[in-house]
């Protein structure tokens, strides 16, 4: 029987002191409870997602440094961490010192196992072959099978030797790799326990699909599992992303049972009885992380660490009466002191007199600071100085003006909203402020650049427009049991306000069509092997009923909003030409995402700013469906 602790901590990115630090505290208080092991996650010492900061070989040294003080801790217990392994006489193939993600097992003092990450992934958020050197590349390097290097690692406790079979992460993730790292540690009965250390972010429904693919694991293998991953908030720039630890052990018939509070740095016990797999305790159920639960959890801690990690105390959030603000508004004063949140609403001529009492009321019912700042003025200020101003041809001496078209007012409002009066108020008032676009907005650019989709932090930006709704509801029902957030806000249709032919009151709102497009949007970016119109053509072309099935939209809904193939592919093309152009160009300004899904904006959704393209047989789908209408 071992006393084994899960060191589930907040790994601080860039911070090797301070997670040593924990460590060693960790440690010091796992030796006390007679603990007789104690593991870290993956990268626990330097953190994960830290850029180019890796081609700093001063920061190396550090991280070296900070390794041998936790190798040093190990006194009367065994210590499995993570941690950067470098070889400073060999170098990588960018030409660098070489690095290896690497699993560190420490006792008596010493270290007495180093264990190298087999499998790097290079998708989603993931990079790690830009900097690190996997085993598959050293066996290669050595012409040895790889099978021959992924040995246990033996290690004796209590007169008792255990051989524990450690991979890092994506090593347990091998369904797609021609390598399987833990069926090599397994064969034979080589291993008595294996241990994943990871950092892994979390991701909405992720940790179900964990549990079934570890379950699995350990009841092929025939002996326990333990999943050690860490908490915290770590970027790559454009995308932020949360680590929810959740923690798992499961035994030899695959059941959970252990686990720790997600989202909750915690040093957990569990008493694993080796030679019985484990199956001396129970099994427990876990929370399902699919549920609107999970994305609130998800998202409030994420703002709450960004907000420590940056410094801020204080926001600004410019309400106009609308969901996306609302929620925002409801989501930031569920974290900080609503007195240092300024509400601020800014209408024109276009805003209703309900929109402009319904920001009156959330601001009221959160009890946030509120302001009203009109835009009118500045705005016909700033549309009379262009159409007024004289533009010459200094070659010709021939002068002419411009035009503000009713198109261009609208983005001057944005931008006055935002670069000139949030922008300045946010100075004023010693805080930043916020972007409240959503997903479906960002994916094809219905925002204002440098007006509705600036900020210093986008958090809603992964969420579709129907998840908003639901994060508004959950907000008013489970966070603050009241109504906060106004039903009237709720059931208002969704609307920019920028001219009268967006006025609500008349029930006039935005051009997307979120209980269909929030789906085909998500086609486009979200699923693994991403659609274009030419799968879209062509299982609308098989029936509607087949294409609502694809996308998960509601049924009968297609026939509903097209009467027919011609308005359905003009419909079509337009949004994809804005998701592959003008979005595109607007993106890659946008503030950092805040992520929950399984492909966000940013680094995770990786692209360029090329023409828009269709497909050749797109072409033909879209003009043999066109024709045979015709006929």
């Amino acid at each position: 029987m071992l006393k084994i602790a899960l060191g589930q901590i907040e790994v601080i990115p860039g911070r090797p002191d301070l997670n040593t630090g924990r460590m060693l505290s960790m440690i010091a208080e796992a030796r006390k409870e007679q603990a007789d092991m104690i593991i870290f996650p993956e990268m626990s010492i330097p953190g994960y997602l830290l850029g180019d900061i890796w081609e700093q070989q001063a920061y190396l040294r550090d991280c070296e440094a900070f390794g041998r003080e936790v190798i040093s801790a190990a006194q009367h217990i065994c210590v499995i961490f993570g941690n950067v392994a470098i070889n400073w006489e060999k170098r990588g193939d960018d030409g660098r010192v070489r690095k290896h993600n690497a699993c560190f097992i420490a006792q008596n003092g010493r270290l007495i196992g180093t264990r190298i990450k087999t499998l790097h992934p290079n998708y989603r958020e993931f990079d790690d072959t830009r900097h690190f050197f996997s085993l598959r590349k050293l066996a290669l390097e050595r012409k040895q099978d790889i099978e021959t290097l992924l040995e246990p690692v033996k290690v004796i406790i209590k007169g008792e030797e255990y051989n524990l079979g450690c991979i890092i992460c994506e090593d347990g993730w091998n369904d797609d790799y021609s390598v399987d790292p833990i069926a090599a540690l397994t064969a034979d009965g080589r291993s008595d326990l294996l241990i994943n250390i990871s950092s892994s972010p979390f991701t909405l429904g992720k940790n179900n699909k964990r549990n079934r693919v570890f379950s699995k694991q350990a009841q092929e293998a025939g002996i326990p599992l333990i999943y050690v991953n860490n908490t915290g908030l770590q970027n790559n720039g454009k995308t932020v992303y949360t680590f929810d630890g959740f923690s798992t052990v499961y035994n030899s018939n695959g059941q959970i049972i252990a686990y720790c509070q997600p989202f909750t740095e915690k040093l957990e016990y569990i008493q694993l009885d080796i030679a019985a797999g484990g199956q001396s305790l129970g099994p427990v159920n876990v929370p399902d992380d699919f549920t609107i639960d999970s994305l609130h959890q998800c998202i409030s801690y994420g703002v709450k660490k960004f907000l420590q990690a940056i410094n801020m105390n204080k926001v600004v959030i410019g309400v106009s009466g609308g969901i996306d603000s609302a929620v925002c508004a409801a989501l930031y004063a569920s974290i900080l002191n609503p007195a240092d949140i300024l509400l601020v609403n800014m209408p024109s001529r276009f805003n209703s007199q309900t929109t402009k009492d319904l920001s009156y009321q959330l601001a009221q019912n959160l009890g946030c600071l509120y302001t009203v700042m009109p835009i009118e003025q500045s705005v016909e200020h700033t549309a009379a100085q262009i159409s007024d101003a004289r533009i010459t041809d200094l070659s010709s001496g021939r002068q002419n003006k411009l035009a503000v078209s009713s198109f261009v007012l609208e983005n001057i409002q944005a931008r006055d909203r935002s670069s000139r009066l949030l922008a300045g108020i946010a100075a004023a008032f010693g805080g930043g402020f916020t972007c409240n676009a959503n997903k479906s907005e960002l994916t094809v650019g219905y925002s204002t650049l440098y007006g509705d989709q600036a900020g210093f932090l986008a958090a809603l930006a992964d969420l579709w427009k129907h998840q908003v709704y639901q994060l508004a509801q959950y907000l008013n029902t489970s966070i603050f049991r009241r109504e906060v957030i106004p039903q009237a806000t709720i059931d208002l249709v969704p609307s920019a306000e920028l001219s009268f032919d967006q006025s609500v009151d008349e029930g006039k709102g935005d051009p997307i069509m979120y209980a269909y497009h929030d789906y085909l949007y998500r086609a486009f970016m979200e699923y693994w092997n991403r659609t274009t119109p030419e799968d879209i053509l062509a299982w609308y072309s098989q029936g509607s009923e087949l294409l609502e099935q694809k996308l998960g939209c509601a049924p009968g809904l297609v026939d509903k909003l097209f009467p027919g193939p011609r308005q359905f592919v003009e419909d079509l093309e337009r949004w994809w030409r804005l998701y592959t152009g003008m979005g595109v160009a607007k993106r890659i300004q946008a503030p950092p995402v805040l992520a929950v899904s399984r492909r966000a904006y940013g680094f995770d959704h990786r692209e360029a700013q090329n023409s828009v393209y269709f497909t050749q047989e797109y072409i033909k789908l879209k003009n043999r469906l066109l024709s045979e209408t015709l006929g």
